[in-house]
């Protein structure tokens, strides 16, 4: 998902800014930039030192999702990989048959997806794969800049390393970008929900002021009224998404939501099988912007989900299954 995000040169009411997002509560835009600022890292060129303020948040994320995979009630298999960017967590359920590798959204992680995992399993052996940077089981650095490149080459080495070949690869939000970015041969397809890479994401104010709230004070009460934007009218989140994006935001550094990938880059990813959806409620990329963007880049239309917002909660998960199927059932050019 993409609620941590503080948009990297995003729109606001239709126009376009730079740097400032919470224009509401001046306050909160400082300390959102103090959060995003940080020396660099021994070992990480230009790098943040961690996404975590501190060891404790460390602990205590990396004991959430631990013990959320622990109590997950279904049979899950955890490795590891190195990588250039240090080790990798791997979840993986499912029988043997055709592979599926998931890549999360920003600030999200295979204990937080559990349910995208036990949905994708039922049909395929599914890997949800913790990005490096981002809250969770890997490596906590992350570059300073060229953001979206590394995680497409660090993208290419799990694959690599973890042999996982044929795939069909399912990203959303950021991951669909890291998704976009990564080149590797082993992919044969993308499934992209949610999706980062094509457009700049829209906050409006309304968002803008109770995503403020939200890092100034991440209590489950304005975490709930935060997510409640990330969902269809009338619609509450799953409380475990409350109480997972209530922990993050007092554990971790906020990150920046990715720019569009170039528009070349997309034209080539075009090549092989991919299918794009979008929720009709999404507040950050609306279909109407997303749609004409797709097509332009890709040649592609966008699948548009009725009755999910930019969240997908679990009574979304069948669309979700649905789009995979279809990329995996198109002929790999």
């Amino acid at each position: 998902m993409t609620g941590a995000a503080t948009p990297e040169g995003f729109t606001v009411a239709g126009e376009r800014r730079q740097a400032n997002p919470i224009e509401p509560d001046a306050a909160a835009s400082l300390v959102i930039r103090e959060r995003l600022d940080g020396p660099g890292a021994v070992g990480h060129p230009d790098a943040v030192p961690t996404v975590y303020k501190s060891s404790r948040g460390r602990l205590a994320v990396r004991r959430w999702c631990s013990d959320a995979l622990a109590r997950a009630g279904f049979p899950l298999t955890n490795a590891t990989v190195d990588t250039s960017a240090g080790r990798v967590a791997l979840v993986s359920a499912g029988g043997p048959g055709p592979r599926v590798v998931v890549v999360p959204g920003t600030a999200s992680n295979a204990a937080a997806t559990l349910p995208w995992l036990r949905a994708l399993a039922a049909c395929w052996s599914t890997t949800v794969v913790d990005l490096p940077g981002q809250p969770g089981l890997s490596d906590p650095h992350r570059p300073r800049r060229g953001r979206l490149a590394w995680y497409g080459r660090v993208l290419n080495e799990v694959l690599t390393v973890a042999d996982l070949d044929r795939i069909v690869l399912v990203g959303n939000s950021l991951g669909a970008a890291v998704a976009l970015a990564a080149d590797s041969p082993r992919i044969a397809a993308r499934a992209l929900i949610s999706p980062a890479g094509f457009i700049r994401l829209t906050v409006d104010p309304a968002l803008a002021l109770a995503s403020a709230r939200w890092l100034l004070r991440p209590t489950a009460e304005h975490t709930r009224r935060m997510l409640r934007l990330f969902v269809a009218p009338g619609e509450n989140p799953p409380e475990t998404e409350v109480e997972w994006m209530t922990l993050m935001a007092a554990s971790c550094r906020t990150t920046l939501a990715p720019p569009p990938l170039p528009a070349e880059l997309l034209t080539r990813r075009a090549t092989r099988p991919c299918v794009v959806g979008v929720g009709e409620h999404d507040r950050f990329l609306a279909p109407r912007r997303l749609s004409p963007a797709l097509r332009r880049t890709m040649g592609l239309d966008l699948r548009i989900l009725p009755g999910m917002g930019h969240l997908t909660t679990p009574g979304h998960l069948g669309d979700v299954v649905s789009l995979v199927a279809e990329a995996a059932d198109r002929p790999t050019g």
